[in-house]
Order: C-alpha cells, then structure tokens, then sequence
C-alpha cells in the first residue's frame, strides 16, 4: 500500500528534477578531465563500458582525470569500483555531472530528456550483435506497441533518432554491425568505428586462473564439464513490473541424459525479473546464476552454450567451443516478435533443436560441426584479438584532446 502512495510522489519528483536539469545543464561549464560510464541504465559494472574503464584506468594518457559511474542503488549492492566514484543513477549528482562530463561511455539507449553540448564528447558502446532486428529495421504493422510502456513504432524509432543524433562514436563490434546500424539507427557510417567489443577482451586472454577464480566465485565443481544454457527475453512476455521467461527446460532429463560429469549454469538475462524455484534433486547438478551477473566470466568456464535467440552466441563464438540452439517456440518468434537479420537455418554457428531430448543426446554423443563455427568467426569475429578496448580508447584520447 505504501509503495503505491509513493510511486505518484516519485514520479513526481522526477518531473521535477528533469525539468530543473534541463533550465541549468547549460549554466555548468565541461570538465575536460571527466568521464562518466552507465551501463545497462545503471543496472551495474559492466559490458563494454567496464572494459573501456580498465583500459583508460591502466592508460598514462588519462592520469589525473576523474572518472564517476552511475549505478542504481549502489549501497545496497556494495559495488566499489577502484580508482573511479559510483553516483547514484537518476539523482541530482546523475544530471549535474551528465552537464560537466565531457565524455560519456554508454552501452544504452539514453532517454529523450538528456542533453549533450556541442563540446561534449558521447561513445555510444552498444551491447551486442543483433540477431533479431533493431528500431528502424523491425517490419510491423503501424498499429504495433513496443515494450511495457506500449509505446508506437513511431515513438519506439524517435527515441533512438533522438539518441543517435547526440553520439560522436558508435562502436561495431565487426562488417555486419557495421551495415546494420547504419540502417536501424540511421547512422552515418562516418560515426562508426569497426573497432570490436572491448568486453570481448576479456575472452580472448582469460587465463586458467582467472577462470579457476570465477568457478570458486559461483561455487562450481573444478573437475566437471560445464554447460551454460542462456535463454532471451521475450518481447511480447511481461507484467507491470517487468519482463518474465517461461523455463520450457525439463531439467531432470537434461540431468538424466548429460550425466554425472556434466553440471548446468543457468543464466537468464538481464532484463528477466521473475525467479527460478530451486529442485532439491537438482543440487550439484544445476546452478542458478542471478541475471544481473557477468556473463563474459561464464563464457569462459563453460564448455559447451545452450542459448536460444539471444545475441551471446556471437561473442561465445570467439572461444571456438559448440554451440546448440534450443528454439522450441520457434515458429511463434519468427512470426509473432521481431524478426531475424540472419537466416538462422544457414547462418548461425550450430544447430537448431526444438526438441529438447534430441538436442540433449547430441551434446551428450559431441556432435557438432566445428567447420561452420569457423567460417561463422571469420566474417563476425575477425577484430577480436584482445586489443578492441586499446583501439577504442586510443580513438577516445584523440577526441578529447
């Protein structure tokens, strides 16, 4: 009860921070020497912000500058980042620093209330290639809503025309983004450098260590293979609270066919609100991962990814290990929701599986062909050598000098 007499006072209050930011943003003069990183809207330290962060934290060039990232309830989650100040995100201090930053990293979408000077610098990260089509690229009918607001198709693609006129640098990760984003976002491809993802970095160069170190983090057995299985949202699937995945995996079979050498990570996405129960007879076998964790640590643990329509796949690819796509609702996504750049049955680096037990004995009897994983990467991967945060932030120095 409490909480809905709060919510008309919060969004209250949010009008009115909005509004007094955008009568002052102009007043604050740009500190050349401030970077500001957001991440998933504040979600945590992450993606390929996080990545360009350590790469300009270890770099001489940006000695003496500030750097703040604005993370949402940053106190109860404990994050200390080292060498950096965490804000809070959508605070008074969120928008006074937006007006004096004079680079921004993002991976997000900003809102249409943001204001960037001329002299500012913004790198727009983004998060990932696409396999289901973007803004300007989705073919719907006028009368279709997006997201749990219900917005237009026409609102959906004004707010990224209002976001992309404000960057100076988009990141694409390789050709195909490169061609794609110049289509959905309506970008020039001026604005885009082909650099890879900085993320991806950590991928290439993970040591036996570091991966020792994130299987103790999560608990894992050190002598057993490893399966992720890393579902997507669904578009047309929420509550007024947020997004919400139905599990269509039987994970006793998965248990009974895989075996005793074999454990289950399963990690939903970020944007899925709804929680997993946990199976008593599952205890040692599955290991339920919280959405919000980092996904590239349990890349490079894994042996083996099951996934579905998400775009993980193509940064898992880097690392030259099987791949199954579980697609039981296939029909009904292809049809019903986005829609896909690819050809899935040609293009994507494995097979497609919308039976569960058939998909289960193939992984069980390591069938996969290795040879269309390889042409896969050369044409989606070929800029990921560990060395995509460097490029970036070398071009990142150059735009601030």
């Amino acid at each position: 009860m409490l909480i809905k007499l709060l919510r008309p006072i919060k969004k209250f209050a949010g009008k009115c921070i909005r509004l007094a930011y955008k009568l002052t943003y102009r007043l604050f003069k740009v500190d050349d020497k401030l970077v500001i990183f957001i991440s998933f809207h504040g979600r945590g330290y992450s993606d390929n912000p996080k990545a360009i962060y350590e790469q300009m934290k270890q770099d001489p060039r940006f000695v003496g500058y500030r750097f703040i990232w604005f993370i949402k309830n940053h106190k109860e989650k404990n994050i200390h980042i080292e060498g950096a100040e965490i804000k809070e995100y959508f605070s008074i201090p969120y928008f006074y620093y937006l007006s004096k930053a004079k680079l921004w990293v993002v991976n997000c979408k900003l809102p249409t209330y943001i204001f960037k000077k001329e002299n500012q610098v913004y790198l727009q990260t983004w998060h990932g290639t696409p396999l289901k089509r973007l803004a300007h690229d989705i073919d719907v009918s006028e009368d279709t809503t997006f997201y749990r607001s219900g917005v237009s198709y026409e609102q959906m693609c004004h707010s990224y025309d209002v976001d992309v006129a404000r960057y100076n640098y988009m990141i694409s990760p390789n050709a195909f983004c490169t061609r794609v984003f110049q289509t959905s976002f309506k970008i020039n491809r001026e604005r885009l450098i082909e650099t890879g993802y900085p993320r991806n970095d950590f991928i290439s160069n993970a040591t036996k260590e570091e991966c020792d170190a994130i299987k103790n983090k999560y608990h894992l057995p050190m002598d057993k293979k490893i399966v992720l299985y890393a579902p997507t949202w669904r578009d047309n699937s929420y509550v007024s609270a947020g997004y919400t995945f139905e599990l269509k995996a039987n994970f006793r079979k998965w248990k009974e066919i895989l075996g005793e050498d074999t454990i289950v990570v399963f990690k939903p996405h970020y944007l899925i609100i709804n929680t997993f129960k946990d199976d008593p007879e599952l205890d040692g076998f599955l290991y339920s991962i919280p959405a919000q964790a980092e996904i590239n640590e349990l890349y490079v643990i894994s042996d083996i990814l099951i996934t579905d329509y998400s775009s993980v796949f193509f940064d898992y690819a880097i690392l030259k290990r099987p791949i199954y796509f579980y697609m039981y609702d296939l029909k009904e996504y292809a049809t019903d929701l986005r829609g896909f750049y690819l050809d899935i049955h040609k293009d994507i680096p494995g097979e497609i599986y919308m039976d569960e037990e058939t998909m289960l004995k193939a992984i069980k009897n390591e069938v996969y062909d290795y040879s269309k994983l390889n042409e896969f990467n050369q044409y989606f991967n070929n800029h990921e050598d560990g060395k995509a945060s460097k490029r970036v932030v070398d071009i990142l120095y150059k735009a601030v000098h």
